[in-house]
């Protein structure tokens, strides 16, 4: 079930409503029941097949945690914990990575292994997060003990289920347990309205229109040239980056709905001035973890110089991974790594030589976003073949380098004409390079009402207007 369908809309009045009736009279627990059964049927809308998977995941972790509390001793606490990790990452592992090893196994020993069809499930790179984050929480003794009813709410919440943003035990469980917020709060329903237009509109109208652009190019096979293939990047780019964060928006604002606080995710990441600063604006609820239950674990930098830097190389190989099974994959997390090194090192000599001399922050900005646009032609390219064609139009030194006929034939043959895709592409791209975002926003809307309710009505015209295109969020594959 798509944020961005009617029938969703539909679900949510509906699961909003009995959540509500219950809270009236006083029913809490039948409330958060009504909630886990409306998320298992709003997972399970996808394909049912996926429920059995999640609630066998749910009852195992939270037997483990119920194990880790009563351990006795330290070391049986870390054993049980580590039991559990392993238990997730294999099932992650065997649902997203079987392909992927068996493939390069058959390549590098000339094999001829079966590789067996295996379906993703949608999310379980989420909630395998979240339940690996409450298993290490519990080992550290950072979370009071909850109820199998919590714990569910916790992993299954529907809002951030599918695509994120991964939420904590510690920020999300005492939400739930807050009598405060079970009364309706209309402000928070204003607010999640908002939230909700504003996601609406960045899915339907402008991520899916520049989607018309990067799937041209990426999924052709016909060389580009170098106008089409900056044109192609920057659409993909942009695509991304509207598709993702339109999602979160969207989470957050149903969220509100339910007085419920979703972590933010995205903090105007095209406007970052070195990869580390993008890494704290882009998906940050992803980078929240890895820091706290992978780079901290492996040492941080805490263990000199080269095993700080081996260690964030580690960890973006890994980030990488995380988003696909493919070398890809690894190409694009391995690269933003390596400029996240290469980043500190001219930090530490500018320190060392030149009185911590910075670059200006608009050749900054300029510069990161130019390396972050070609590495993203890695995450979205099928083959590498096809990433280094793209990258070679795009810094071919001799021509052409205008946008041929056929390209432009193709552009006008969508529901919008090619000026409309590039009036988008030249919009979306000055929103996140110039204006403040969402949550600035929604904050200045707060406090002008009138304000808010003619721009969340403008932004669901814009959303409605596409909203039967009924396209998947590009994170659903992840």
């Amino acid at each position: 079930m798509l944020f961005n369908s009617y029938v969703f809309i539909l679900f949510f009045v509906v699961v909003f409503s009995g959540y509500r009736i219950f809270l009236h009279f006083g029913k809490m627990q039948a409330g958060k029941i009504l909630l886990i059964l409306a998320s298992f049927y709003f997972y399970g809308f996808f394909k049912w097949s996926y429920m059995p998977i999640m609630a066998v995941s749910i009852l195992v972790n939270y037997w483990l945690c119920t194990r880790i509390r009563s351990a006795e001793g330290e070391r049986a606490k870390k054993a049980l914990t580590a039991l559990g990790c392993i238990l997730n990452l294999g099932v992650l592992g065997y649902f997203k990575y079987t392909g992927f090893f068996l493939e390069n196994l058959n390549t590098i020993f000339s094999l001829n292994i079966l590789i067996p069809r295996i379906v993703l499930p949608l999310g379980i790179s989420f909630y395998t997060f979240q339940q690996i984050s409450f298993l290490v929480d519990c080992c550290r003794g950072q979370i009071p003990r909850y109820t199998l009813i919590d714990y569910a709410l916790f992993v299954t919440f529907f809002p951030q289920l599918i695509a994120g943003p991964i939420v904590l035990p510690g920020e999300m469980l005492p939400q739930f347990q807050d009598p405060a917020r079970r009364a309706l709060n209309w402000e928070n329903m204003n607010t999640g309205l908002f939230w909700f237009a504003c996601g609406l509109m960045k899915k339907c109208f402008v991520a899916d229109s520049l989607a018309m652009i990067a799937n041209l190019g990426f999924e052709s096979g016909a060389q580009l040239t170098t106008g089409e293939a900056w044109l192609v990047s920057l659409a993909f780019t942009f695509q991304l980056y509207y598709d993702f964060s339109g999602y979160c928006d969207m989470a957050m604002g149903i969220g509100k709905f339910f007085n419920i606080d979703l972590p933010l995710n995205f903090n105007s990441p095209y406007k970052s001035t070195n990869m580390q600063d993008f890494w704290r604006r882009w998906h940050i609820t992803l980078g929240r973890f890895m820091l706290n239950y992978l780079y901290i674990p492996l040492g941080g930098n805490r263990k000199g110089s080269a095993r700080t830097l081996l260690n964030l190389l580690t960890v973006f190989l890994l980030s990488g991974l995380w988003h696909g099974a493919g070398w890809l994959f690894l190409i694009w997390g391995g690269l933003h790594g390596l400029g996240i090194l290469i980043h500190r090192l001219w930090r530490d000599v500018m320190k060392k030589s030149f009185h911590d001399w910075k670059i200006p922050r608009i050749p900054a900005v300029i510069i990161t976003f130019f390396f972050v646009n070609i590495f993203w032609v890695f995450f979205r390219a099928n083959t590498l073949s096809r990433a280094w064609s793209i990258l070679t139009s795009m810094f071919r030194l001799t021509g052409p380098y205008g946008v041929t006929e056929s390209f432009s034939d193709a552009l006008d043959s969508f529901d919008l004409s090619r000026d409309q895709l590039l009036g988008v592409l030249a919009a979306s791209a000055a929103v996140a390079l110039l204006l403040p975002n969402s949550a600035f926003f929604a904050e200045w809307f707060r406090k002008h009402f009138a304000f808010r309710m003619i721009a969340t009505i403008l932004l669901f015209i814009f959303g409605f207007l596409c909203i039967s295109r009924m396209s998947p969020f590009l994170y659903f594959n992840f």
